[in-house]
């Protein structure tokens, strides 16, 4: 008799609570993180110390942020290959404007607003020409890099004027002791 592959999978039985977990990918990536974790704390003085942990927290929020956004095109069936330099786009109209001596609170408007435009290009390239949006987001990808280099003339901006201490303070402080981008990361997994 020749069992198929759906009869053998059918089956397989998982019993207990172990064996369940076993069968999920999120158990095995979960566990090599806690491996790791754990390696990395025996063979290093500088891993599991409050700095380090608050600086993978903080830079983690960052990578959630955008994830948020992500989750959204990516459940609707699209995908946006030009988010990565939508944001640097967007990090250096705000850089910059703030560099010439714009206030903080001009110049993060100015930044969300350019990357809105851009989006709203995506979308109107993507909804009303029809052009497929793997095309679209592959172009902007470039588009958008390019942009933030021509404004920063391919330099790193170190300086961002008089209100400089509240955008390091916004992107890289803590309140009561939690990092500011991971308290926006949880606001915006709230609300959404």
């Amino acid at each position: 008799m020749t069992a198929t592959l759906e009869d053998a999978i059918g089956k397989q039985t998982h019993t207990g609570l172990l064996g369940r977990l076993m069968t999920h990918q999120v158990f095995w990536v979960f566990l090599a993180a806690v491996l790791g974790s754990i390696a990395l704390t025996l063979l290093t003085d500088t891993f599991a110390t409050e700095r380090n942990l608050f600086n993978v927290t903080r830079n983690f929020a960052f990578i959630g942020i955008v994830a948020i956004g992500m989750t959204a095109v990516i459940i609707t069936g699209g995908i946006d290959l030009s988010v990565g330099s939508v944001v640097v786009l967007s990090a250096m109209i705000c850089g910059m404007s703030m560099a010439s001596g714009m206030s903080i609170f001009l110049a993060i408007p100015l930044a969300l607003g350019g990357a809105l435009a851009v989006g709203l290009i995506n979308g109107l390239l993507i909804a009303v020409i029809g052009i497929p949006p793997f095309v679209v987001t592959l172009g902007m990808l470039s588009v958008a890099r390019s942009i933030a280099m021509v404004l920063s003339q391919n330099k790193m901006v170190f300086e961002f004027g008089p209100d400089q201490a509240k955008l390091l303070w916004l992107g890289g402080g803590s309140t009561f002791g939690i990092p500011n981008p991971l308290l926006v990361l949880i606001v915006l997994a709230l609300v959404t």
